[in-house]
Formats: structure tokens, sequence, C-alpha cells
């Protein structure tokens, strides 16, 4: 499935703890889940979605260039330095997220309400408002949409944030909010050029919820193998819903083949990738 994903030109990634046990310690050590997730849907992309997940046993800077290795496009991310370090390497383009931008200043204005903290959200939501309004749109008739209505809007709130920088102490919250914008702005503008590019990453984010979820229900993996099961059932079950396929009938069928022994030089028939046009012709059946 990451095989398949690489092949694309634009992706999403991002990473979460997984805990694992430990049992020469007695304890549960911090294992990671990479996500790296494909979703052309809002600008009428062919290739299905989907995202596959590997387990690490750490967050070491070198994990995604090995699990990337081969990937060229743009990688839309957070601010996690890892994705830096891999776009040095000059086959990677790095479009950041908007969405920890505004967390920034929305958990300023939630503890302590600012007049900056509210104009920085006003200013953002109306590039989200742009955003409602062009989603489901090609990806070149979203590009010179957000040249016309978004660009003034970046351009604006560039300059706006250089100035609040300038008026507030360099020790406050505030001031690493903004410098936390600003020092990542080229990726931050990628999406005005680029009608593939989401505002943000949350189409990973959502990815990360369901293992989020698991992790207070079966709170732990036993062991570095159990992580990387983990992450592969986690691939297959999440990109099954993400194509609207009913995850325990795939895996009842897949199971099936297996058993009735799938030559394994046809494993992509096995992915979920190739469950989705397969039931589109059921349904038209």
């Amino acid at each position: 499935m990451l095989e398949q994903l690489k092949q694309s030109t634009k992706l999403f990634a991002d990473e979460t703890t997984a805990p694992v046990l430990d049992p020469g310690r007695g304890q549960v050590k911090k294992g990671q889940l990479w996500a790296y997730a494909r979703d052309e849907r809002p600008w009428q992309g062919a290739a299905p979605p989907g995202v596959a997940y590997v387990y690490a046993p750490d967050r070491k800077h070198v994990r995604p260039a090995a699990h990337l290795a081969g990937f060229r496009g743009v990688l839309q991310v957070d601010g996690y330095g890892a994705y830096a370090e891999l776009a040095e390497a000059g086959n990677v383009e790095l479009a950041y997220c908007w969405a920890h931008v505004r967390r920034q200043f929305y958990e300023i204005q939630l503890r302590t309400p600012a007049p900056i903290a509210a104009e920085a959200l006003m200013r953002i939501a109306a590039l989200y408002g742009i955003e409602d309004d062009i989603r489901g749109r090609t990806a070149e008739v979203r590009r010179k949409l957000r040249q016309q209505r978004s660009k003034p809007l970046i351009d604006s709130l560039h300059g706006w944030l250089q100035g609040r920088l300038k008026s507030v102490s360099a020790k406050s919250t505030i001031a690493d909010a903004i410098r936390y914008a600003l020092s990542r702005w080229e990726g931050l503008a990628r999406f005005l050029d680029d009608g593939r590019i989401e505002i943000d990453s949350n189409v990973v984010e959502r990815t990360m919820r369901p293992i989020a979820l698991g992790r207070k229900n079966h709170l732990f993996a036993g062991s570095d193998w159990g992580g990387e099961h983990w992450a592969v059932v986690a691939s297959l079950i999440e990109t099954c819903k993400m194509n609207r396929i009913d995850p325990e009938a795939y895996l009842r069928d897949v199971l099936a083949r297996i058993v009735a022994r799938h030559p394994m030089s046809r494993i992509d028939e096995l992915l979920p990738f190739a469950y989705r046009p397969a039931q589109a012709e059921n349904a038209v059946a």
C-alpha cells in the first residue's frame, strides 16, 4: 500500500505514539506510528484515497526519509523537524498546515482572550471560508480562485503578523505563535500556487483518531512485532473506511482468498484500492 501511495505526487504525513510493552524493563515504551495518506477527492483527482501506517520503535528524524524513499512531490505536514530534513534532500516540497497555526492562537484566546489572537483567528477563518467555497473544484480552478481571493489575504496577514511581532514581548506566548507561522511561511503559502494542496493536514490528522481510541481501549501492543501488525491492520481498515468499503466484509473476503491460495504475484488485487472499482461495478449490476 505504501509503495502505491508513493507513486502519487502529493501526500500527507503525520505521526503519533504507539505504546508498546517492553518486557525486559517491565514497562511500556513509546513506539511511533507514522501515517502517510492520500486524498485527491477535494480536487477531483482520480487516485483512490488511502493511508499506510508504519511502525517504528522511536521518533528519529531518519524514519520518514526511509519510509518515503523514492517519493517525489509535495508532502503536507505539521511543523516536526524530521520533515524539514527530508525536504533538504531535494525531492520533496513541504506544505504546512494552517490548522496548526490556528491552534496556537486559539489556545491563547481560550486561556486569556487577546486582541491579536482574536484578529488572527478572524483572518484565518476568512481563508477557510474560501476553501469551503472551492472544495470539489478541479486543481486548476482552485489555484486560480486562491490567487484571486486568498493571496491578498495571505499577503496582508504576513505583513500584519510581522508588525504585531514587533509590538509584543519576545518571550510571550503570542510571540511564539507568530514566530511559528512566520518561520514556516513559504510552506504555509504553497497552497496558493497548487490546487492539489489543502489548506491543512486534517486529512491525515483524522486517520490518527482511531489510533488514539485504540490506545484507550487496548492500551498497548505486546511487542515491536505487535506494533508492526497494529500498523498493518490499521492501514487496511482505515483505507477501507476512506473508500466507503465495509472493513469486516473486506477482511473476511481477503482472508478467504488467502486460504484459497491467492497468488502472491497478484497481491495488488487484495488491496482496498482494488475493491473500490469492483464495489462500484457490483452496485451498477
